[in-house]
């Protein structure tokens, strides 16, 4: 029994003393070894070592050399050290390292940003109960004629009451005109309104505004029983600085925390 072992640690050491390594002093026989390794190679092991080869050469390039010189001997360099004298299970276990290494770089990357999506939502969040406190108490969508261009002009009357606890400069808005019974509206589009002297808290206030003429509220033609209904989306302070604000958690930022979590569950929050 002992024999039998002797000669397995014997026949191992014999089969590895006999893979075949690469020759990197040269590019020629770097790339001629690099053959021959490689017609020794099942498919898979094949595919593992050429793959484990492009790890470890774009992890050799120095790109600010490169740019500076434009050549590849300082690529071929770089390489060289890490690659001669090894075996494709050399090469194989080296070119595993490396991606492990990318991954968790990747992983702590996308942790941080989770992070900060979740820090977005939240203040979102919080946002979006003051920003309810802005009430649009009446909105309507009608066109009426321009008494000197003789055309119909768009005018989105609103009345507001202001239940926040600061001065408001200025609203952003997200209106959307829908009739009952239709899952497509005539018309979704943001706006925004500058506040002549600002709305104090508890003020009421009826506006009339008249988008462009040329804008897409001027193009829509809507049936009577269409219905405008507004999401408040932002209000800038008296300074004129963002106060309240939704639009930092948008659909965008929801995707991509969707796809995120997707990817790095363990980083599921309760929220």
């Amino acid at each position: 029994m002992k024999r039998i072992t002797v000669l397995l640690v014997v026949f191992a050491f014999f089969l590895s003393s006999c893979a075949k390594k690469i020759d990197a002093s040269s590019e020629e026989t770097m790339q001629s070894s690099i053959e021959e390794i490689m017609k020794s190679l099942d498919d898979e092991k094949k595919e593992k070592f050429e793959e484990s080869l492009q790890l470890i050469m774009f992890q050799s390039i120095d790109f600010d050399e490169l740019l500076q010189d434009g050549g590849t001997d300082n690529t071929f360099s770089g390489m060289k050290s890490k690659v001669d004298g090894k075996t494709a299970d050399d090469i194989i276990a080296e070119g595993e390292k490396i991606q492990a290494e990318i991954e968790r770089q990747k992983k702590e990357q996308a942790k941080g940003e989770i992070e900060e999506l979740y820090q977005k939502m939240g203040q979102a969040k919080k946002d979006k109960l003051m920003l309810a406190k802005f009430e649009v108490k009446r909105a309507r969508f009608y066109k009426r004629k321009d008494t000197y261009l003789e055309i119909e002009e768009p005018i989105i009357e609103l009345t507001v009451m202001n239940g926040t606890d600061k001065a408001v400069s200025r609203a952003y808005f997200t209106g959307t005109l829908a009739s009952p019974n239709r899952s497509i509206p005539w018309i979704k589009d943001d706006f925004n309104y500058e506040i002549s002297g600002g709305l104090e808290p508890g003020e009421e206030v009826t506006w009339y505004l008249a988008p462009n003429m040329f804008s897409d509220w001027g193009d829509v033609n809507a049936p009577k029983d269409a219905i405008l209904t507004i999401e408040v989306k932002q209000l800038d302070g008296a300074d004129g600085e963002e106060m309240y604000s939704v639009n930092c958690f948008g659909e965008d930022e929801q995707e991509r925390l969707k796809e995120l979590l997707a990817n790095y569950p363990e980083f599921q929050k309760i929220m």
